[in-house]
């Protein structure tokens, strides 16, 4: 499954697997082990040694998620946000403004290499020295352009019971963000409908 930034950042919120929700940035510690997992996705944004979050660093890249979250809902709309956050969401104006100016922090230059035998290629490289600010820049723009993609069209909230995460849908009846949130919402239904008809059977005519 390819994974993609935007969507790993806004799932750091997740189902903890015994009825409740869990999130991956609640301690620095947890944040450095969430940024070394993206290492690959953020290739080139982090020093040759990691990055080892503190606080500061921590709650910037919460409140940047809080503004993803909060366009995720939007782009999901009319159908339900995640549960997760649904009556706490940033205002899309509020979230829309949070993610251009942190975007805005990395000055990047563009830069062209124009081989003898190629096509002349074009690049933009950083001129930022401050790899927490390339970090959270690099998120808001990975938020920006999965946002302004036509996978946004494709963003679904899962729908399993206490699942709260987001997901791009890859086939046309795909409800769900992976198969065991199905099995689950498979399970709740079955369930329902038995005590539908218990409740029926037990109805004095």
């Amino acid at each position: 499954m390819e994974r993609r930034l935007a969507l790993e950042l806004a799932s750091t919120i997740r189902h903890d697997g015994d009825g409740g929700v869990t999130d991956d940035l609640a301690t620095a510690h947890g944040t450095t082990r969430w940024i070394q997992a993206q290492a690959d996705l953020l290739a080139g944004r982090l020093p040759a040694g990691g990055l080892t979050a503190d606080e500061g660093l921590r709650s910037e890249i919460i409140e940047l998620r809080r503004a993803v979250r909060a366009l995720f809902a939007r782009a999901v709309s009319p159908a339900p946000p995640s549960s997760a956050d649904a009556r706490r969401l940033m205002s899309a104006d509020q979230a829309l403004a949070h993610l251009n100016r942190v975007a805005a922090r990395e000055p990047v230059v563009p830069q062209m290499e124009w081989l003898p035998e190629g096509a002349p290629a074009t690049r933009l490289l950083s001129a930022e020295n401050d790899p927490e600010v390339r970090l959270v820049a690099a998120l808001a723009r990975a938020a920006i352009d999965f946002l302004g993609g036509p996978q946004r069209e494709q963003l679904r909230a899962c729908s399993a019971p206490r699942c709260v995460r987001y997901f791009v849908k890859s086939h046309g009846r795909q409800e769900w963000c992976k198969p065991s949130c199905g099995n689950r919402a498979r399970a709740a239904r079955h369930y329902r409908r038995q005590r539908m008809a218990a409740d029926g059977s037990s109805t004095p005519s």
